[in-house]
């Protein structure tokens, strides 16, 4: 079997009283909508058709409270599970905030993507730089490299 295939599978992982999966059974769309486009900054007003076609596109991983089974926070990566992916919308729930479940949450997406061999992982942030730093992520070492096309 192949990693790409491995890759589809549901991962689960487990932090603290936290489950960690990408299972899409599990996800709470209704919520990530909720927490995107009322509380984050990058993604503020982001209608809920929009934001169903960015988690049909993407592996989205959740962290459900164990006792509870309630989704406290979520990461959406956008990858072709072969030479590249990009880690975006990063959001925990504001009273789940604090203990370590935000970095949890980054280094299992880091662990799962791990061996897939993926040449690079980007991502972007205004805010979190020290976050991401704890899991490896560096700022790009030849930024005048990378360009970007704006569509809105």
């Amino acid at each position: 079997m192949s990693s790409a295939t491995n890759a589809t599978a549901p991962f689960e992982t487990a932090f603290g009283g936290f489950d960690i999966s990408t299972d899409p059974a599990r996800l709470d769309a209704a919520r990530v909508h909720a927490w995107l486009s009322t509380d984050a900054y990058w993604a503020l007003g982001r209608s809920r058709e929009t934001q169903d076609r960015a988690i049909a596109g993407s592996v989205n991983y959740g962290a459900y409270e164990r006792s509870s089974g309630e989704l406290r926070a979520y990461a959406r990566v956008v990858t072709d599970l072969t030479t590249f992916a990009w880690l975006c919308d990063v959001y925990v729930d504001r009273p789940a905030r604090g203990h370590g479940l935000g970095t949890a949450l980054v280094e299992a997406v880091r662990d799962h993507l791990t061996p897939l061999g993926l040449r690079r992982v980007l991502l972007a942030t205004n805010d979190a730089q020290a976050v991401y730093a704890k899991v490896g992520f560096e700022p790009l070492e030849f930024p005048e490299r990378w360009m970007a096309l704006g569509l809105r």
